[in-house]
């Protein structure tokens, strides 16, 4: 299986436990390899055959910055299920992070992972 991958999509959300993260919010970040067979679109050179990996960004900002969920897990489901409504994609590595997650402690980011596919 090929892969397509999206690094630091950038997007405000209000997600989070917590009431102040619900309305202040905070920048998410996502970064996305999405599992495909890339060669009907190399050997027709079409794009057509493939993810138009600009369209999967618009949509993963959009669930970012859609309806507030409490936890990134849910996030990252959410984010993970909207990327294999694309024909062809048939596996999807999704990774949130939470670089300003509200952590009384001295941190550089918290992630989470999820793997999902068509099977």
């Amino acid at each position: 299986m090929d892969r397509v991958a999206l690094r630091g999509l950038r997007a405000r959300g209000h997600h989070g436990v917590f009431p102040e993260e619900r309305e202040e919010g905070q920048t998410f970040v996502v970064d996305l390899v999405l599992g495909l067979d890339t060669r009907p679109a190399a050997a027709d050179d079409d794009l057509a055959k493939t993810v138009h990996y600009g369209i999967v960004a618009e949509e993963v900002v959009a669930v970012v910055e859609g309806e507030p969920v409490n936890l990134i897990e849910t996030l990252a489901e959410r984010i993970a299920q909207a990327c294999l409504k694309h024909e062809g994609v048939q596996e999807v590595e999704v990774r949130v992070h939470k670089p300003a997650a509200p952590i009384t402690v001295p941190f550089d980011d918290v992630t989470v992972t999820i793997t999902r596919s068509r099977a």
